[in-house]
């Protein structure tokens, strides 16, 4: 080979560029589009670590667009998140991204304060928290003699939306007073009474089956969360309680679940509670207005 022919060959050779092999996978850094961040990781993986499905599935879900990022559907599945800050939902359901967040559902049983330290030396809520590292706190509060649902979190603001009297979460109890409870209180519950701290009335009320040995049982369902106010209503129609359990709070039910036991919420349960919680994002912090049953 000549001198001029082997020197045209290392021209040409050098002007094809270098094959960079890329093997770091579909999560690395070198996928990342301008203008993501670091921390920022790819939608269906957030998903799927989230325990929304698996991989796959939360691909399918994408491409279907049924799912959303900050309020807008994302279809693309180049897609990137920041688990830290945005707020994702499938199907109009929201999903904790953070999965340290803890949601607990206790059924309190009487004779407990609603308390993590009471000074006073009384039952209070650690006895049911020890098996969780987590630190705990209870959102809203049951007067000692009430049993029934409470829930423990470490979400500090889905409990302030849940416990803000702005948007008074739907709750649910039963009550068993004295006396036969008749239509016309029923009517008079429901249209209103007049307290010392203002104006009340159920969202609905109605008498489960019939009255035993001088007493009724009453299901209310209202958003109050004033002081006692199931007991201070029932007092001022002449039915005062004599036991009260809380069966529901928002889209919670108590179910089954024993007196004095605890379980974690359903991935259902805690994307509601999540869902309510982003559509009073903006509500103030919650005030304390004291046990609310």
């Amino acid at each position: 080979m000549s001198d001029r022919a082997g020197a045209d060959k290392r021209r040409d050779r050098d002007l094809v560029p270098d094959v960079v092999i890329d093997w770091s996978g579909p999560d690395s850094s070198s996928n990342q589009r301008a203008g993501d961040s670091l921390t920022s990781e790819r939608l269906q993986k957030v998903l799927a670590a989230a325990g929304v499905a698996s991989r796959r599935v939360c691909e399918n879900l994408i491409v279907a667009g049924r799912v959303s990022v900050n309020g807008k559907v994302v279809t693309e599945l180049g897609s990137r998140v920041e688990p830290a800050t945005d707020q994702v939902a499938v199907d109009g359901v929201a999903v904790q991204l953070d999965t340290t967040k803890r949601y607990i559902m206790l059924n309190k049983p009487t004779g407990v304060v609603s308390s993590m330290a009471d000074e006073n030396g009384r039952r209070d809520l650690r006895e049911f928290t020890r098996e969780y590292d987590e630190r705990l706190f209870n959102v809203g509060r049951l007067d000692g003699e009430t049993s029934g649902l409470l829930l423990l979190t470490n979400d500090g603001p889905l409990a302030n939306v849940l416990a803000h009297p702005r948007y008074g979460v739907e709750k649910t109890y039963i009550a068993k007073v004295t006396g036969s409870v008749q239509a016309p209180t029923l009517r008079k519950l429901k249209e209103g009474i007049e307290l010392d701290d203002g104006p009340i009335a159920v969202d609905s009320v109605r008498v489960l089956g019939a009255p035993s040995q001088g007493h009724s049982m009453v299901e209310l369902t209202l958003h109050s969360g004033r002081n006692r106010i199931v007991r201070r209503m029932m007092a001022a129609v002449g039915h005062p309680v004599v036991e009260l359990v809380r069966r529901q709070f928002g889209p919670l039910h108590l179910g089954t679940l024993a007196s004095g036991q605890t379980r974690e919420l359903t991935d259902a349960e805690r994307g509601a509670l999540l869902t309510i919680a982003r559509q009073h994002e903006h509500a103030g912090p919650a005030t304390d207005e004291g046990a609310d049953s």
